[in-house]
């Protein structure tokens, strides 16, 4: 591991040298932005690597002084100074363990979730709606801001589909875990008798492509256009404003009809297309690693049971990690973090084991 360190204490200080470069700052401002994100990246684990040889040094010092002839108080002293420093040694070795865990480089990006009602008709996609408002309250809790991109409502309060965008820091690395299928078990709305109904939805999170991660050939699209549909009223559109776009190699069918005007819907449509395309030139890259990784925390598979929610006995239980909170409202109010952590550091926990 600390070969390893030592590597990228040399290649920052190269980057260092480079981000004041006068001739890359001034004729190539595309790779002066690159070394200085590369710089930036590594940094914390150089920081922290300089903070572990600072203890051990200090240390190999402390033990060296013992060898000495020293009063009995003064050598209590060394005593627990070297017992500190051991500890404290201890403790950055464990840090720099979860910094050298890599990186996934989607994480800073916005996200585009995907909700779809599944199994259990009205009621799943009633559902649909309760974590639709779920993300939004974790989105506003964050100050993310939301944009959608398409829905499909049933009119009343249920969604079969709804899909949009949450832009901010960190999304990506926050949300990447809710992709997987969600149950719900409840005494829904449209049951007159009281029984409890178990349905499932199912959420898909996808980073947002970028144009430098997937290039869409325009000869490969078919665009075309239709009158959206609703539940009535103003939001109901008159004209062919709506777009359903094909990809023709890989068959894949976006729809978005929220927008009155079809270059915007356009426009959100190919979004969507590209974060899918993207998805999938993911899924081809690491095929074989996700096959090794497949019983771990946040491997996005859509047709993993990943949560229950409870309602009669108020708990939400994920089980990926065995973990359930007793506080359902809150949770589908927004209060994610506490459940998000646990999987981030069940995720980091699993990684840690790879590199040790």
């Amino acid at each position: 591991m600390f070969d390893k360190l030592n590597f990228l204490e040399d290649k920052y200080k190269e980057l260092v040298q480079k981000t004041m470069d006068p001739d890359l700052i001034n004729n190539d401002r595309e790779e002066w932005q690159r070394v200085m994100k590369e710089q930036s990246d590594i940094e914390p684990i150089v920081n922290k690597y300089r903070e572990y040889t600072k203890t051990k040094q200090e240390l190999e010092d402390a033990k060296e002084m013992l060898h000495e002839k020293l009063e009995a108080e003064m050598r209590d002293m060394v005593k627990e100074e070297v017992y500190e420093l051991e500890e404290s040694l201890e403790a950055i070795q464990e840090e720099i363990r979860v910094l050298l865990i890599p990186k996934d480089p989607n994480d800073h990006k916005n996200v585009i979730v995907e909700i779809r009602g599944g199994a259990g008709g009205d009621e799943a996609a009633l559902f649909a709606g309760v974590l639709f408002r779920m993300y939004l309250r974790y989105a506003e809790r964050n100050n993310w801001k939301v944009e959608i991109m398409n829905t499909n409502e049933i009119g009343i309060g249920g969604y079969k589909e709804v899909i949009f965008m949450i832009k901010g820091k960190g999304a990506y690395s926050r949300l990447k875990y809710e992709s997987g299928v969600h149950r719900v078990q409840r005494v829904p709305e449209t049951e007159s008798s009281g029984r409890i109904h178990t349905s499932t939805v199912t959420v898909a999170v996808l980073p947002e492509a970028e144009d430098i991660d997937i290039e869409v050939n325009q000869a490969d699209l078919r665009v075309d256009v239709f009158r959206s549909s609703g539940n009535g009223g103003q939001s109901v559109n008159t004209t062919d404003s709506a777009v359903r776009m094909t990809h023709i190699p890989t068959g894949i069918v976006v729809s978005c009809q929220d927008e009155k005007s079809q270059l915007k819907n356009k426009d959100k449509a190919l979004k969507i297309l590209k974060s899918k395309l993207y998805e999938l030139k993911l899924m081809e890259q690491n095929e074989e690693l996700a096959q090794m990784k497949k019983g771990q925390v946040g491997t996005g598979d859509r047709s993993e049971r990943i949560r229950t929610y409870n309602f009669p006995q108020g708990r939400v239980s994920d089980h990926r990690i065995n973990l359930t909170l007793y506080k359902l409202n809150n949770f589908v109010d927004g209060d994610l973090d506490e459940m998000i952590d646990a999987l981030i550091t069940s995720d980091q926990a699993e990684r840690m084991q790879e590199i040790s």
